[in-house]
């Protein structure tokens, strides 16, 4: 059964790219169609235990943000949207305390609307220009209040437990809708499994994909479960360009809960660091001391990468994990400044009060994505991409801690401006997109451990190789075209096994280290790498190509 519906902007996913885009896009008039797989506030955004970066502080500088980002990013940021971030970050944060979101004053508590606030530092950043709210719990307060404005406008229909099954195309190339999956409950094999109920077609005058991250690719991860890579499948079959994607950052400090452990895992914020915690070996001594100028504060792929080394080779190295030791911060501090961390930490039996933090480096951030400017347009027309899901050329080779938040919400205000004041025209009826392969879901816990090991911190062409040979071989066959498969699982087996194989071919392809794409056989970057990797489906196959130079100012 499949029912229609008509609308002017069809975003998939609602954390802060989607809902900015969505709210400002439905304040301008349009009628917007919100579809998620879960329901509000499941996404990353709700985890984020790190702030928003933005100039605020005079002893800081727009010029000295922009050059931190650009430092981080390996020289593979544009320039020009680094630019266009930093510029639009102070704003974007005075309209979330608009619509009433709660940021941590310098005492620890809620600052008025317009009360001073406390701003903090990161890895990367060498000014403190990080906003928090509720300690380490910036992403839950921006959740609430973005899903608060969701729920107010009568321009806004919210259509949660729906998932997305392929964007409708017209015979020019112009995405026209989004055909989606209405979720259920039905017993399965004496389990509850999530199965298609509905299929609504809706066609739409312009399609955002805010669907966030594809860290479920890998064995261990601080992604939620629905961060299965939705919307770059999606929209490689829809023809759209896919760049950086090899470009995955690893977060230095995860819980580490026993060998073996897999899924989301609990993050420990990098603002611990910020306020003093270190990184130390099984007998106490400093990882990070002599390996870069900013020490436990250098960027995330230079951390994850020492700490690689260090457990694998290094004397007090215990081979899977360190220590983050922040005893030296105190009860209150930690008490007051990380909350949410404090009773994960607990509730696994660790008291980060007196004893340091079992960590790991976990899959966290794509660095890339689909191809996008800050304004959502991709080269499909019709097809707009924000936040996690779009490679806007922010980030280039490695996020730069608390820029993630900052950019969902600076790109989803330009896109919902773009689109309130601006759709595309109508296109022509639908043809067929590339049907979704069939996947069995048993192989994506296998497609997942070869993930971590041959394309995790560090890779190599052997091993990146055997990947894309173990992929090959994880029961992949043909679809018939217009037979979606009727179940979640299979349908986020199939967008992880394509977004592994992007991942894993956009890797080999790419023969250089630089940011957090580390290969052992190729030390360090190279002049003539300072391009894009861009990937694209092709007759079914994932092909990747090397492309322009980056863009500079």
């Amino acid at each position: 059964m499949t029912r229609y519906v008509d609308t002017d902007v069809l975003v998939l996913g609602a954390g802060a790219a989607g809902a900015a885009t969505a709210v400002t896009a439905a304040a301008a008039g349009r009628r917007v169609i919100v579809a998620l797989k879960g329901h509000l506030g499941d996404g990353s955004t709700a985890w984020a235990q790190g702030g928003l970066a933005a100039v605020l502080d005079p002893r800081d500088s727009p010029a000295a943000h922009v050059a931190d980002t650009l430092a981080a990013g390996a020289g593979l940021c544009d320039e020009l949207a680094v630019r266009a971030l930093v510029a639009g970050a102070p704003a974007a944060i005075g309209w979330l305390r608009r619509l009433g979101a709660r940021f941590d004053a310098p005492d620890g508590t809620p600052a008025g609307p317009n009360g001073v606030l406390a701003l903090t530092r990161e890895g990367g950043h060498r000014y403190d220009r990080v906003v928090h709210a509720g300690g380490d719990a910036s992403g839950a307060e921006v959740s609430r209040v973005l899903a608060r404005a969701l729920r107010a406008d009568p321009r806004v229909t919210i259509l949660e437990r729906h998932v997305g099954l392929d964007l409708l195309v017209d015979s020019d190339g112009q995405v026209v809708g989004g055909r989606l999956g209405r979720l259920g409950r039905r017993a399965d094999a004496g389990r509850d499994a999530d199965t298609i109920d509905e299929v609504v077609e809706v066609h739409a005058r312009a399609v955002v994909l805010a669907t966030g991250g594809l860290g479920q690719a890998y064995a261990a991860t601080t992604n939620p479960p629905g961060a299965t890579g939705d919307g770059i499948a999606l929209a490689l079959r829809a023809g759209a360009t896919v760049s950086d994607i090899e470009f995955v950052q690893f977060h230095p400090t995860v819980l580490w809960r026993g060998p073996g452990a897999t899924g989301q895992q609990v993050l420990i914020s990098e603002a611990m660091r910020g306020e003093g915690a270190v990184l130390v070996d099984a007998t106490g001594r400093r990882v990070m001391l002599g390996r870069h100028p900013m020490a436990d504060l250098a960027p995330r792929d230079v951390v994850s990468a020492a700490m690689h080394a260090h457990m694998a080779s290094a004397p007090g190295g215990v081979g899977d994990h360190l220590w983050l030791d922040a005893t030296v911060l105190g009860r209150a501090t930690l008490e007051r400044r990380f909350p949410t961390i404090l009773a994960a930490c607990r509730a696994a039996g660790i008291d980060p009060v007196t004893e340091p933090i079992p960590v790991a480096p976990g899959a966290h951030y794509s660095c890339g994505g689909v191809r996008a400017g800050l304004d959502g347009r991709t080269d499909v027309p019709g097809l707009f991409a924000v936040g996690e899901v779009a490679r806007t050329g922010v980030h280039g080779a490695n996020r730069l801690a608390s820029n993630s938040l900052t950019e969902s919400l600076v790109a989803g205000r330009l896109t919902g401006d773009l689109l309130g004041a601006w759709l595309p025209e109508p296109g022509g009826e639908p043809v067929p997109t590339p049907p979704l392969p069939r996947v069995d879901p048993r192989t994506r816990a296998g497609t997942a451990e070869a993930m971590s090991r041959w394309a995790g911190v560090v890779r190599d062409g052997t091993g990146l190789t055997r990947l894309l040979a173990a992929l090959a071989r994880a029961g992949v066959h043909r679809s018939v075209p217009g037979e979606p498969p009727r179940d979640l699982a299979s349908i986020e087996a199939a967008h992880l096994h394509l977004v592994a194989t992007a991942i894993a071919t956009a890797a080999l392809t790419r023969e250089e280290s630089r940011g957090c794409h580390r290969r052992a056989d190729a030390d360090g970057p190279r002049e003539a790498w300072e391009t894009q990797v861009e990937v694209r489906l092709v007759d079914g196959r994932i092909e990747a190509t090397r492309e322009r130079a980056v863009v500079a100012a």
